[in-house]
Formats: C-alpha cells, sequence, structure tokens
C-alpha cells in the first residue's frame, strides 16, 4: 500500500514544481524589454562615399580616430568585403526571430538581475574575427553576424571543425548570455583545477535560468553526440580526475586539456581522447553546480560569490555509471 502513495507524492510534487516554474516564467514574460536593433551591416553595406559623415555621427565608436576616411571608402570597394555583405544579407535578411529570442534572454536576465538595462544592439561584420563574435559593453551589444553563417559556409573553410560547428545562428543567443554571465561570474582567487572548472560550471548554470528553453547543446557548445558522450562518461571523467589528484592542482596545463576550446579532452588515453569532445572539465563543473543548486535554496545571485570548495563540498556531487 506504500507504493501508490510514494508514486502519488512524487507526482504531486513534479506537478508543483512544474506549476512554480510556470508562474516564474509568466512573470518574466510581463518584464516590459524593448529590443533595439540596428543593422549597421546593412547600412554600411549600402552606403557610398559621401556617406561616411552621416554614418560616422550616427556610430561614432564604430569608426576609430586612427582610421581615415580612405580606409573605410577602399573597405566599402574591396570585392571581399562586397562578398561578405551579400552573405550575410542572405543569411541574415532580416533579425526578426534573433530579436525575439534576444527579448527573452534580456527578460530573464531583467528577473534575475534588476539592475540590468538593455544595450541597444547593433549589427556588423568584423572579418570573421570568430574570438570577437559578441560584445556587451554597457549600453551596446555587437553582433557580427559573419561569424554566424553556418559551419559548412566557404568562408569558413581553413577553421579548425571545433571552432566552425559554434559558427551557426542558432548560437547568437547563447554567446550573448555566455557574455553577460562572464560579466557577473567572478574569477575567486582560489586557481585550482577544482575551482577553474565550478567557475566554469557557474556560468553554465546561469544559462540554465537565463535561457530555459534552449538545449544543453546550444548552452554548453557541443554537438548533440559529444553531449552524448560527456554523458555516457561522466562517471569514468569523473573517476580519472580523482585517481589522478587533479582537483587541488594549480598546474595550469590542465585548463588547456580541459577547460579550454580544444578538438578533444587529453586524457593521455588515445582512445579516449580520440572520442572526447573537448571542454568536458567545463561539462562536469557545470553538474556539480546543478547538484549543488538542487540540493541549497540559493538564488543565482547568491551563487556567484560562494568559494567553489562549499560548492563542491555540498553538492555532494556523485556521478553514477
Amino acid at each position: 500500500m506504500k507504493r501508490p502513495i510514494f508514486i502519488v507524492l512524487l507526482i504531486s510534487l513534479a506537478f508543483f514544481g512544474c506549476n512554480d516554474t510556470d508562474k516564474v516564467e509568466a512573470e518574466i514574460g510581463k518584464i516590459p524589454i524593448e529590443v533595439n536593433v540596428s543593422r549597421f551591416d546593412r547600412e554600411f553595406a549600402s552606403a557610398e562615399s559621401t556617406d561616411l559623415p552621416k554614418l560616422k555621427a550616427k556610430y561614432p565608436y564604430l569608426f576609430p580616430a586612427q582610421y581615415t576616411d580612405s580606409v573605410w571608402e577602399a573597405k566599402l570597394r574591396d570585392t571581399i568585403q562586397i562578398e561578405l555583405f551579400d552573405e550575410v544579407a542572405k543569411a541574415f535578411p532580416n533579425f526578426d526571430d534573433e530579436s525575439k529570442e534576444l527579448k527573452s534572454l534580456f527578460q530573464h536576465i531583467k528577473y534575475y538581475f534588476p539592475e540590468f538595462e538593455e544595450p541597444r544592439v547593433i549589427t556588423l561584420t568584423n572579418e570573421v574575427q570568430y574570438n570577437y563574435r559578441v560584445i556587451l559593453a554597457d549600453s551596446l551589444l555587437l553582433i557580427g553576424l559573419d561569424n554566424y553563417l553556418g559551419p559548412e559556409h566557404h568562408f569558413y573553410v581553413d577553421i579548425q571543425n571545433y571552432i566552425s560547428e559554434g559558427l551557426d545562428k542558432k548560437y547568437i543567443t547563447a554567446d550573448v548570455a555566455d557574455n553577460f554571465t562572464r560579466k557577473v561570474v567572478p574569477r575567486l582567487r582560489d586557481r585550482t583545477f577544482l575551482a577553474d572548472m565550478i567557475y566554469y560550471g557557474k556560468l553554465l548554470y546561469l544559462k540554465d535560468k537565463l535561457l530555459p528553453t534552449a538545449d544543453d547543446t546550444i548552452k554548453i557548445g557541443y554537438t548533440q553526440d559529444q553531449l552524448d558522450w560527456a554523458i555516457a562518461n561522466e562517471e569514468p571523467i569523473w573517476r580519472n580526475f580523482i585517481e589522478q589528484e587533479r582537483l587541488y592542482s594549480t598546474d595550469g596545463e590542465l585548463r588547456l586539456r580541459f577547460l579550454e576550446p580544444a578538438p578533444f579532452s587529453k586524457f593521455g588515453l588515445e582512445l579516449i581522447d580520440n572520442e572526447s569532445p573537448g571542454r568536458v572539465g567545463q561539462y562536469i563543473g557545470w553538474q556539480i553546480v546543478r547538484a549543488f543548486m538542487d540540493k541549497n535554496e540559493i538564488t543565482p545571485q547568491q551563487l556567484l560569490n560562494i568559494p567553489a570548495e562549499e560548492i563542491f563540498k555540498k553538492a555532494n556531487y556523485k556521478p553514477t555509471k
């Protein structure tokens, strides 16, 4: 007789949990946010030399003083630049879907971080500088659309696959979220590998809250196969970190092997290395922070400054086989 009662209790808890989430999302959806998008990429692409003074007056921050008008005039005539403008125009004839996603993101940021003020959004091209595809700076959000033409685009033929896989428009909002989280999550003094993992875990957990409908592949920038591999191998990854005494190591090489973007993670075991995605340390940090937040009544803002060691101990993280 006890089993049915237990099942009913679980169903009730799940129902009320979903109900609370629905209430929060309904409240977030009412937050007034305006997404103002300026398509500088299109304005510049269609400009003549005589339009430069007007553009410089409208977007002074996009025209550094050290560059003379001759530089911009040459760019307007450059055949490669013209092809770049054309390809961006084909991929982004409008920015409607992206604007809706950004509005939802800004509403979620505003809910959890009330001091946030939505920035003015400027779309542009930056000659495929993919390390700077998104820049969030106070009142401005700059988005380099030439970094989001799809991983198979011919502009990216010389870019390594693990990078070009992220050059897709589906990642725009997640990249903006990533820029925001890096502004609010502090780098604490602890320089251990565990602290580094939990730093990235905090970034990814904030994406859970800011992008609640996004798939985990989008939040971490994995393909589905890569995410499936990380999930299936979570326990042996963790066991490797424990057995090799990596957690409290301050060896900076561990960041390159397990946290920084790379085609694969470097365990030193050829078969595993070839199959693994890069940044598995970020994935493990994410699961530690998720475990901690599941067990503790902590707001996302309170999470930011909690030391890694405290999070680790209270998470009681134990991946299953």
